[in-house]
C-alpha cells in the first residue's frame, strides 16, 4: 500500500509534469507565429527554454519515481500550441498576456503544492520552488513587456487562468 506523502508526490509530479509540458507547447505555438524577430521573441525564447528544462527534469523524476504522466498529454500539447498560437497572433501584447495569467496561475498551484509537502519530500518541494521562483519572473517579464495592454486584457487573462485552473485540476487525477 502506498503512503499518503508518496501518493501526494505522484500527484504532485504528475500534474507538475504535465504543466511544464503544456508551457513548452505555449511557448512553442507563440514562436510558430511571432518568428524570432517580432517584439518580446527573444523574452518567449528564453522562458521556453527554462520550461524544457522543467519539463525534462520532472521527466527525470516521474522516471526515477515510477510514477505514471497524465493520460491527457495529447490533447495538452494541441490545446498548449493552440493557445500559444492564438495568443500571438491577436499580438505581441496577448502573447505575454497569456505568459502572465498562466504564471499567475502556476505561482499560486506551486505554493498551494509547498504547503501541502511541507518537509515530507524535500528533493521535490526544492525543485517546485526553484521553478516557481522561475515562472514569478516569467510573470513580471510579461507584465514589463505590455500584458496589461492586450486587447481585453482583462477577459483574455480570466479565460486563460479558468483554462489553466481546470488543466491542472484534470491532469492530477487522469
Amino acid at each position: 500500500m502506498t503512503s499518503a506523502p508518496a501518493k501526494l508526490a505522484d500527484r504532485i509530479l504528475r500534474v507538475d509534469q504535465a504543466g511544464e509540458f503544456g508551457a513548452v507547447r505555449i511557448y512553442a505555438g507563440q514562436l510558430a507565429v511571432m518568428g524570432d524577430r517580432a517584439p518580446h521573441a527573444r523574452e518567449v525564447a528564453f522562458m521556453a527554454a527554462q520550461e524544457e528544462d522543467h519539463r525534462r527534469r520532472f521527466d527525470a523524476m516521474l522516471a526515477q519515481r515510477g510514477v505514471r504522466p497524465t493520460a491527457l498529454a495529447p490533447l495538452w500539447s494541441a490545446a498548449g500550441y493552440a493557445l500559444g498560437a492564438a495568443t500571438a497572433l491577436i499580438g505581441p501584447e496577448a502573447a505575454m498576456a497569456c505568459t502572465a495569467a498562466i504564471e499567475t496561475e502556476i505561482d499560486r498551484h506551486y505554493t498551494q503544492q509547498l504547503d501541502e509537502l511541507g518537509d515530507s519530500d524535500p528533493e521535490l518541494a526544492a525543485t517546485i520552488t526553484e521553478f516557481r521562483d522561475h515562472e514569478r519572473e516569467h510573470k513580471q517579464a510579461a507584465l514589463d513587456a505590455g500584458a496589461e495592454r492586450a486587447p481585453a486584457y482583462p477577459l483574455l487573462s480570466g479565460a486563460i487562468r479558468l483554462g489553466c485552473r481546470l488543466a491542472i485540476r484534470l491532469s492530477e487525477r487522469i
